[in-house]
């Protein structure tokens, strides 16, 4: 599975390690991301989404039936 949030589609970037001596080494920054089920009242079931701490904020926000579709919209989820 990728470490992409289902939502929000953040997902990994590239940086620097950066040493004392300033030598900077590649690394990874990935996103916060956590596999949690929601309940979608209209279709009364349950959905488990990898979303990201961000894409759990978003779903507060707006509702997860808005948050599902817009995500739909953008190509983060089928």
């Amino acid at each position: 599975m990728s470490r992409i949030c289902q939502i929000t589609g953040k997902k990994p970037i590239t940086g620097h390690h950066v040493s004392h001596s300033n030598i900077k080494t590649n690394r990874w920054f990935y996103p916060n991301l956590q596999v949690k089920k929601f309940f979608i009242p209209e279709e009364n079931r349950w959905v488990t989404l990898r979303v990201s701490a961000a894409g759990i904020r978003t779903i507060s926000k707006n509702g997860i039936q808005a948050a599902l579709k817009k995500a739909r919209e953008k190509g983060f989820i089928k």
